[in-house]
């Protein structure tokens, strides 16, 4: 173990010496508790940061710090995007990114959101920045040089990257907005809420499990340990945000999942006179004249202009197909999101943690709530537009902008969510489906709501699966819930196998009665040693679609009065046997035989660790979730999407929680946390978070303290 102690007062002035000076608007630090608390981290044998501050400034300069050491070149590069100047910094390959940002007003208004934040909130996004900043200057060697011309970072720039993630990722995505040539966004997760009735111990029990992109970015999770005087917070975020999304204490824990919340519309203008038409009348654009750097390949900076068009609904932008479009983004006034998070974090009951959550500062994710005292809940969190008239797919597509009635003004109040609270069931779940089975039996139905809020099916393999997990087990113990989390069964070979087989069973060709013999011993799981699920999957893609979702060749589509049994059969026996005969020389094709050994051929490739794979498409029912890519060069497919952060919580005394980071808490050069959790992953194994100091420790890898203050 080693120890480091930094006076920071003297790199900071060597370093950056803006950032420095004092701030007349940051308050003093707070005396001790007197249960006095050292500021410092201890870092675990998993690079996991343990924080521990005298006061909450400290606490999260700390966490500052921490996510610099673990992933500051990540974190610097995307404060820079979030600035809208990703372009002047390093070139044209961030120039759409720039101009994006730009057009939405996004760093114009996360300045407005810093002014506007409390003193004390304030203060800790400051904190947070300077324990980075203090970071990168007593570390110069270990922040890339190509992000150091992003430093000094400000709450500002925290504030700037949070406002760009949430509302112009997640919720006004550029892929949904500019057409298909922006990137996707590609994220879900599963989350369960498990109440005391239903536990062996009679304990409340949450999962948390999302599933997002591998690769570096802003969808990268960080896990983290924040202890101050009067909060604990154990839990994981995207990396650069200053608070903890997917978190849990000894008193109650929360997790998210992306829901299909419509919090944005796109109007497609009519054009006239150098203005657009609305209610009849030729409107004049407002129109801002500004401009961008771009970085050349010889170091000189180029300016671009940049017009900027407003109409009466938002900020204009002309998709790749030529249509022009305005967008209109919900809660553009409502700047609380990360003091929400905290907040919600700190509650002491259920009834605070709701009056916390019906500030709806968070723009979207359903959020899911489970305490010490037996509560949970499922709530279809998010600033879903009012709207007159119009359905779902009206509200999804390119709406009419020529007339005022298609223009919203106002969001539904907390109280008109779809929320499920202390269902008789005794579990909330969530999956990415749909509010309507946050439990079962159902609780409401989408017609007890606006046909805008949501869609209404069909529900997915994976969500059927959550479900039918939750409502057949009774009494789960703690192993029992790691059993269920670890499913990765294929459900749709449930639904269609059996038949499947026996319409191909008397077929003359001997590749297709190998295939069946295949097919007939596989357990229908995509564990790594199964020799079926390449081919399975093969034939489901042609089946189902190359996103495993279309229901037109099952005997019976997706029902809502048969939410958990449908889709199922096939439409046409013999057109499934032919399109078995086409994934029979598909599948030899790509993986040179049909029955390859699954995790030969999908690999966990990490930071020169390369171990066999396992997990499935969620679309194909498997609740472990492994998105794969391509073979590449080498012959192999790498995960693109799925399993990150798992976090499996019992509400004991003292509370007991395993988890994993599967890909590592950290992408620092050199680091031994990118590839370490690997091995766990493979073999399904979770750790154990440690949250006692003891435990702490006891594997404790090194020791950070700080100084706050700089003294």
């Amino acid at each position: 173990m080693k120890t480091q102690l930094f006076s920071l007062a003297a790199l900071c002035v060597v370093f950056f010496p803006a950032a420095c000076a004092p701030n007349a608007d940051t308050p003093a630090l707070a005396a001790p508790s007197e249960a006095v608390l050292q500021n410092e981290i201890l870092w675990d044998s998993y690079g996991v940061p343990h924080v521990y501050g005298e006061d909450e400034q400290a606490v999260f300069y700390g966490y500052g710090w921490a996510q610099a050491q673990s992933h500051g070149d990540v974190i610097f590069r995307l404060y820079g995007e979030a600035r809208g100047k990703g372009a002047e910094y390093w070139g044209a390959d961030y120039e759409d990114t720039a101009v994006w940002l730009l057009t939405n007003s996004t760093p114009e208004r996360a300045q407005d959101w810093y002014d506007a934040q409390e003193p004390g909130f304030k203060a800790d996004l400051d904190a947070f920045a300077r324990g980075m900043n203090d970071y990168a200057a007593a570390n110069p060697d270990d922040i890339d040089p190509d992000v150091l011309k992003v430093l000094p970072v400000s709450g500002v720039d925290v504030v700037a990257h949070a406002h760009r993630l949430m509302n112009f990722i997640y919720v006004a995505n550029p892929s949904r907005t500019i057409g298909p040539s922006a990137p996707p966004l590609k994220a879900g997760s599963n989350t369960w809420a498990i109440a005391p009735s239903k536990t062996e111990s009679g304990n409340t029990m949450l999962l948390q499990n999302p599933h997002l992109p591998w690769a570096t970015g802003f969808f990268t999770y960080y896990e983290a340990h924040l202890t101050g005087p009067d909060f604990e917070i154990y839990g994981a975020t995207q990396v650069g945000l200053p608070v903890i999304r997917f978190a849990f204490n000894s008193q109650m824990g929360i997790s998210n999942t992306v829901n299909s919340l419509l919090g944005s519309t796109s109007y497609a203008l009519t054009l006239k006179d150098e203005g657009y038409v609305f209610d009849g009348e030729v409107k004049p654009f407002e129109v801002t004249e500004t401009s961008y750097k771009v970085l050349q390949d010889d170091g000189t900076l180029i300016d671009k202009p940049l017009t900027i068009r407003k109409s009466v609904h938002g900020p204009v932008f002309t998709r790749d197909d030529g249509v022009v479009i305005a967008l209109r983004v919900a809660g553009l006034d409502r700047p609380g999101m990360l003091k929400q998070y905290f907040d919600a974090l700190k509650s002491k009951s259920f009834e605070e943690f709701n009056t916390v959550m019906s500030r709806l500062q968070v723009p979207t994710f359903n959020i899911t709530y489970a305490d010490k005292d037996g509560h949970i809940q499922y709530l279809h969190n998010g600033m879903l537009p009012r709207r007159d008239s119009g359905d779902l797919e009206f509200w999804s597509g390119l709406v009419p902008g020529d007339t005022s009635d298609n223009l919203w003004t106002d969001i539904h109040p907390f109280a008109e969510l779809p929320r499920v609270a202390d269902p008789e069931s005794g579990f909330v779940q969530n999956s990415n489906d749909p509010p309507w089975l946050a439990t079962w039996p159902a609780p409401y139905s989408a017609d007890d709501f606006p046909s805008y809020t949501s869609r209404r099916g069909p529900e997915s393999l994976r969500a059927q699966a959550s479900i039918q997990m939750m409502a057949d087990n009774d009494q789960i113990s703690f192993d029992k819930l790691v059993e269920l989390k670890i499913s990765e069964r294929a459900g749709m070979a449930d639904r269609v196998l059996d038949d499947l087989l026996a319409a191909a069973v008397d077929d003359p060709d001997p590749e297709m009665q190998a295939a069946v013999s295949v097919l007939t011993e596989w357990d229908r799981s995509f564990s790594s040693d199964n020799r079926a699920g390449l081919l399975f999957e093969e034939w489901a893609g042609l089946f189902t679609g190359p996103r495993f979702a279309d229901d037109s060749n099952f005997a019976q589509p997706w029902s809502e009065d048969a939410p958990l049994t449908t889709p199922s059969g096939l439409k046409d026996p013999a057109a499934a046997v032919e399109m078995l005969r086409k994934a029979i020389m598909s599948t030899k094709e790509k993986y040179g035989a049909i029955d390859r050994p699954f995790g030969e051929i999908s690999r966990f490739d990490i930071d020169g660790k390369n171990v066999p794979g396992h997990g499935g498409y969620g679309n194909l029912g498997s609740f472990n979730v492994i998105t794969w890519s391509p073979l590449n060069e080498q012959g192999y497919r790498t995960p693109i999407h799925g399993e990150t952060w798992v976090a499996m919580v019992e509400f004991s005394d003292p509370v007991k929680a395993y988890g994993l980071m599967t890909y590592g808490n950290s992408r620092k050069a050199g680091t031994t946390h990118y590839n370490d959790q690997l091995d766990h992953f493979v073999n399904n194994q979770y750790r154990e978070l440690w949250l006692q100091r003891s435990d702490i420790e006891a594997n404790m890898e090194s020791r950070t303290l700080f100084d706050p203050d700089g003294d």
